[in-house]
């Protein structure tokens, strides 16, 4: 039976979430964990990420960062107004936030152009193989899953994971600055936003799949949105995985170590 959640306690306090999330955030932090602590993210801070593995980062992410507006759209096509309180505030919150995140595309292209990658390369460019992992699993969970999965997986879980690596990259005096002091805040635009608000946006889509699902779902909806949530999280470290050109091509690098 379906048991009404209403958030008492601060935002961003795990505390404040029913038992079952606790579980689920606790379940997948493992996981989560491949993610932040990519070695990507190493080389970049440390400004040792070659102009191969930029390119291939900027171009491999894009299909991601270009459609995150359409699996926002997707999961707002899933709501009906006044059917529950969860559906009204899930679509007043896509709706509001739809439009930051086109916004979101046009400051990756500037960091992009600012990290020696053309804009044209971006778009029209080939990307890496294997890195559609994340694009094609947030574009499949959107369009199929049930709404508090489709948020959960994106804008909990992608979006949250964002906020970390993007916060550490961001934190990193050497890789900021690398870039020209007189661009440098129009370049970095897109990184430090992310590092600056995606610790709440997280927490109010967490908010949103809590007061949809309840405090009590059953034990297989739990499960299932917790596979999302992995399963988001292993497409983001596959999908930077084949950005890094010694992953992309294990041949190469064993006959370099030979």
């Amino acid at each position: 039976m379906y048991a009404h959640f209403e958030r008492t306690g601060s935002l961003t306090e795990l505390s404040s979430y029913p038992r079952w999330a606790q579980d689920l955030i606790a379940a997948c932090e493992p996981t989560k964990q491949a993610v932040v602590k990519h070695e990507l993210w190493t080389l970049m801070r440390e400004n040792r990420l070659d102009a191969a593995g930029t390119r291939d980062f900027m171009v491999g992410v894009w299909p991601v960062i270009e459609r995150f507006p359409g699996y926002m759209a997707l999961n707002l096509l899933k709501t009906r107004y006044g059917r529950s309180p969860g559906e009204n505030m899930a679509r007043r919150w896509l709706v509001r936030n739809i439009r930051v995140e086109q916004n979101h595309a046009e400051y990756w292209l500037n960091w992009a152009e600012g990290a020696g990658v053309p804009q044209t390369e971006v778009l029209n460019g080939t990307t890496p193989y294997g890195t559609d992992a994340l694009s094609n699993w947030c574009e499949e969970v959107s369009r199929s899953g049930p709404l508090a999965a489709g948020m959960l997986a994106t804008n909990y879980a992608v979006e949250g994971a964002t906020g970390e690596w993007s916060q550490w990259v961001y934190d990193s005096a050497d890789y900021t600055e690398s870039f020209p002091k007189a661009s440098r805040a129009g370049t970095l635009r897109w990184l430090q936003l992310h590092a600056a608000y995606d610790d709440t946006h997280p927490w109010e889509a967490l908010e949103i799949v809590c007061t949809l699902v309840g405090t009590s779902p059953r034990p297989d909806e739990v499960a299932y949105l917790q596979e999302c949530v992995k399963r988001s999280y292993v497409s983001m470290r596959i999908t930077l995985d084949r950005c890094l050109d010694v992953r992309r091509d294990p041949w190469a690098a064993n006959e370099a170590a030979a």
